[in-house]
């Protein structure tokens, strides 16, 4: 039986310098200053918390370790808008499989512009091209490059992919992460998504005041609140907006 390659990335250590100040962003952020180590599932690891509570900077400090720009696409396209900003990486050590993923790529919501027009101009392409990212809605785009160019035998980092999704292209996005998983791909994800969530047996690892921890997906804030609401909707919503 052969040996399986995954987890691609088995787990970041963190070694943090002398120099670091503290008291500064990302460092005074409890889920990095806690930082010792993450172990990663061979499919599927989201990254869940409110806010500012750093699963971004960490998904994005991966990445960047990983030889990404931090703006994201594929390791050829390296756009670093606000590299000064993202220091992390520095501090982070990587412990990877034997074998190299044939395919990567880093998703990242709020700067896929920029990447969809560096890639134009790659291909020589016009933002009215049809088969330019821009020529489709931010939805319709990032499907395509989860459908489309995600080729199987990677190593996907996605930050917040939901956020352009109605909750039928979450299903469906669910579908494909599962298919490209079955073609020896894994994928971690920081989400807001419940639907994205329910991804079977994933390990969630939910960043809060006292670091990181471990939690089972009916355990979430996303679970619970999500259920509750659908199920009580009509009283949450006189609770909420203070209405008869």
């Amino acid at each position: 039986m052969a040996l399986s390659a995954k987890p691609y990335l088995q787990r970041i250590t963190a070694q943090f310098g002398d120099d670091v100040d503290w008291d500064r962003h990302p460092y005074n952020v409890p889920s990095v200053r806690e930082l010792e180590s993450i172990s990663f599932h061979p499919d599927v690891t989201f990254f869940i918390g409110e806010n500012g509570a750093g699963k971004s900077t960490m998904l994005e400090s991966i990445a960047l370790a990983l030889g990404f720009g931090i703006d994201g696409g594929s390791r050829n396209i390296s756009l670093n808008t606000a590299l000064e900003a993202a220091p992390l990486h520095q501090s982070l050590r990587l412990s990877k499989s034997f074998k190299t993923p044939r395919d990567r790529y880093f998703f990242r919501a709020e700067s896929f512009h920029n990447v969809a027009t560096r890639m134009d101009e790659i291909f020589g392409r016009t933002s009215a091209s049809s088969d330019s990212l821009h020529a489709r809605s931010h939805g319709e785009a990032f499907m395509a490059v989860l459908l489309e160019k995600f080729r199987g035998n990677g190593l996907y980092l996605l930050d917040e992919p939901e956020a352009a999704l109605s909750p039928n292209r979450q299903l469906a996005a669910l579908s494909a992460i599962h298919q490209l998983v079955r073609d020896d791909s894994q994928f971690i994800i920081a989400t807001h998504s419940p639907i994205l969530l329910s991804y079977p047996n994933a390990k969630i690892l939910l960043f809060d005041g006292s670091g990181i921890t471990e939690v089972a997906y009916e355990d979430t804030e996303h679970f619970a609140i999500t259920r509750d609401f659908l199920n009580h909707y009509p009283r949450r919503l006189q609770q909420l907006l203070d209405i008869e």
